[in-house]
């Protein structure tokens, strides 16, 4: 939870209504996103820890931190596996 996420140079992004569309450059995929998924990614535009993201996210939605947590580490690594965000140990300079 501590760890610090941030969306990669390395792909563009784009609003289609109310989802997000995310093309990896790295690996040619694209990833389509909806909800609540178009708020983590709104908020890994910036590099912010883990916990700071559920925090966010708990005070938004009706949802217990416990399941928000479990949702997001699991959401986080799917985008991580697709190489769309960085996932760093300390904050970046």
């Amino acid at each position: 939870m501590a760890s610090w996420v941030v969306a990669t140079k390395d792909q563009i992004a784009a609003q289609f209504g109310d989802e997000v569309v995310v093309l990896g450059f790295q690996t040619g995929s694209y990833y389509g996103l909806g909800g609540v998924g178009v708020t983590i990614w709104n908020l890994l535009q910036e590099p912010r820890t883990v916990a700071e993201i559920r925090d966010r996210l708990c005070a938004e939605y009706d949802v217990a931190p416990e399941q928000c947590e479990q949702d997001l580490l699991s959401f986080l690594r799917q985008l991580a596996q697709k190489d769309l965000i960085q996932v760093l140990a300390q904050p970046p300079l």
